[in-house]
């Protein structure tokens, strides 16, 4: 059964892998929400996999991959809360023009810069190539 179960959590942390990497490069060229939404979700799940899986995975490879992750969401996280705060003040009727509205964009396109520049290192680094040699899938 370990055999059976070992094999199982390496092809799902492949796919899992696979989906992240696929939704980062999205979210490096695509500012729309939905792009951010989904990387937030891609990383969420990796991060939830490694974790219940962890015995799997040798070492504790999982460990530096997960604080990896964390750091990753954190800065989708500073643009998806923009996000949500520019949809509530829509629905709300905000008028475009408003200035908190501009302020938010601006913080949001700044944001975003950022987590573009975090993209941008990642695939430098090419983190999930090292993390599926350390990983093992």
């Amino acid at each position: 059964m370990t055999h059976e179960m070992r094999d199982y959590v390496q092809q799902q942390t492949a796919a899992l892998l696979t989906k992240l990497a696929a939704e980062v490069d999205r979210a490096a060229g695509d500012a729309t929400p939905d792009a951010i939404h989904d990387l937030r979700v891609s990383i969420r799940r990796l991060s939830r996999c490694l974790r219940a899986f962890a015995q799997f995975y040798p070492g504790r490879s999982w460990k530096k991959a997960r604080a990896e992750l964390s750091d990753l969401l954190h800065t989708a996280g500073e643009v998806r809360d923009r996000d949500i705060a520019l949809e509530m003040l829509a629905k709300a009727g905000m008028v475009r023009r408003s200035v908190i509205i501009a302020k938010l964009e601006a913080q949001r396109a700044k944001a975003h810069g950022e987590l573009v520049d975090e993209i941008r290192r990642w695939r430098d680094r090419k983190i999930t190539g090292k993390w599926r040699s350390r990983l093992e899938v």
